[in-house]
């Protein structure tokens, strides 16, 4: 089962750094963003999520939830979140299920191996709960102000 543009975002209840629980149905009225991301601590995933940080104040002003998932356990998200001063939630997903459900799992290959693993991308839903962008196979340069630019696009037009 996986997410398509302009339809309804199935419901997920999911935990979060700072002893969040997240759950879909309860952010109506707001933009949400969540982006699904390899690995804490990584490289490109420290930038990505930085840009993310430096952004939110003008993803607040685009009524814009961000949320950043990754397989990782909730110890390795606070740290990670704390260490890089994220102003934002990280959701821990260990089973793979919200993984599943937008169909970020992928086969990779890294030095000559392959394994299955989340694909970077991003998914905006709008303050209905229907989807209304996506970015599949990110490149994290310039990324984040492409999805700030769709969320303010999308809160204009809801105004």
């Amino acid at each position: 089962m996986s997410v398509s543009i302009g339809q309804p975002v199935a419901d997920f209840s999911a935990e979060a750094t700072n002893d969040t629980a997240v759950a879909l149905s309860q952010l109506k009225g707001q933009q949400v963003v969540i982006y699904f991301y390899p690995k804490d601590s990584t490289p490109g995933c420290t930038t990505e999520g930085g840009d993310f940080r430096d952004n939110k104040a003008a993803f607040d002003d685009a009524n814009t939830l961000i949320f950043g998932v990754s397989r990782d356990g909730m110890r390795a998200h606070e740290n990670f979140k704390a260490k890089q001063a994220f102003n934002f939630e990280l959701i821990s997903d260990p089973d793979e299920s919200l993984c599943r459900q937008f169909d970020v799992i992928k086969l990779k290959k890294l030095y000559g191996k392959e394994h299955l693993g989340i694909e970077r991308s991003t998914f905006l839903i709008d303050k209905d709960g229907k989807l209304a962008r996506e970015w599949r196979g990110v490149k994290v340069p310039g990324h984040v102000d492409e999805v700030l630019e769709a969320a303010r696009e999308l809160a204009a037009q809801s105004r």
